[in-house]
């Protein structure tokens, strides 16, 4: 059997009825996009460590097929997961004699380098936000002071929020793409691992705002457009690049209000576990690994202040 016929098959029949639909229709992209360009026309048994191998290597230096270029270390190492994912199905249902994608030789993942606002910075996009359109840009704010992603924010609603007990529950994501039917629109779903689901303590003086917002809301959600609807994620993206190009502060992605987040959390002295916790990683190793660099920078400061008073 052709590989690009055994990916169809595995696809429908193992990784849709199996997985969340966010990832089958990933995976799908991925199959799509490289791998049946690259490898569809092998048979099955003719997928050699090598050729897999010379397949990687090929990804790693022109596998771009916008700009021609190399895919980025994290890209490869998805396409490598599916690959081998689907051989090891085709060899556990006798569609080849052995399983040989297990040889295949990862490229090294760099951890990436945090990027956040400086305090400053920070100041200067709250009172921007405060001045202006607060009401739909007020996750911005809320993304800053707890850390959450932003599918994890357009897919709140009110009754996410305790205001008894002041905290937050982040049960579910959202992203934009084509549903199941082929349909485009936003999608809900449970977040990727069990430890995303978590209950978040909101700072006392979100509390009030959040109350003013719900009571003036027209919507189930917390973010909504001024109709009550749903807001795109890319529309919600734009709008805080906007913000940073008016304030003339350097671009970040919005994911940068989350390491924002855990860098002031970790310089005003809270625990490594308790911010894995609130930031849903797996574990505080995660944490560590990513935010290691801001624990150095508390340490040198505290130094720094010790040093003044000798």
């Amino acid at each position: 059997m052709k590989y690009e016929n055994w990916l169809n098959q595995w696809l429908e029949n193992y990784v849709k009825p199996q997985s969340k639909q966010k990832t089958y229709l990933k995976y799908t992209e991925v199959v799509n996009l490289h791998i049946t360009r690259g490898l569809g026309d092998y048979e099955l048994d003719e997928l050699t460590p090598f050729v897999l191998q010379k397949f990687t290597t090929e990804l790693l230096s022109c596998g771009n097929l916008r700009t021609g270029g190399g895919l980025s270390a994290n890209s490869v190492n998805l396409i490598v997961t599916v690959i081998q994912n689907s051989l090891k199905s085709a060899f556990m249902v006798d569609e080849v004699s052995e399983y040989r994608a297990d040889r295949i030789k990862r490229p090294k993942l760099r951890e990436k380098q945090v990027s956040c606002f400086s305090p400053l910075e920070q100041k200067r996009i709250e009172q921007y936000i405060f001045k202006g359109n607060f009401k739909r840009l007020f996750g911005i704010i809320l993304c800053m002071y707890t850390g959450i992603r932003i599918g994890e924010l357009l897919a709140l609603v009110w009754s996410d929020v305790d205001f008894k007990n002041g905290t937050l529950s982040i049960t579910k994501t959202r992203y934009d793409g084509v549903d199941g039917v082929g349909k485009f629109g936003h999608i809900v779903t449970a977040p990727k691992t069990d430890s995303s689901l978590r209950e978040i303590p909101l700072p006392k003086q979100l509390l009030p705002i959040l109350r003013k917002l719900k009571k003036e809301s027209n919507s189930a959600l917390v973010i909504s457009t001024s109709a009550g609807t749903a807001v795109a994620v890319r529309s919600y993206q734009r709008s805080f690049e906007i913000i940073l190009k008016n304030l003339g502060i350097p671009h970040k992605g919005f994911h940068a209000l989350r390491h924002t987040f855990a860098t002031r959390a970790l310089e005003c002295g809270m625990d490594v576990k308790t911010l894995s916790e609130i930031l849903g990683h797996k574990s505080p190793a995660i944490t560590l690994a990513r935010y290691a660099h801001s624990l150095t920078d508390h340490k040198k400061a505290m130094m720094n202040r010790v040093g003044r008073l000798l």
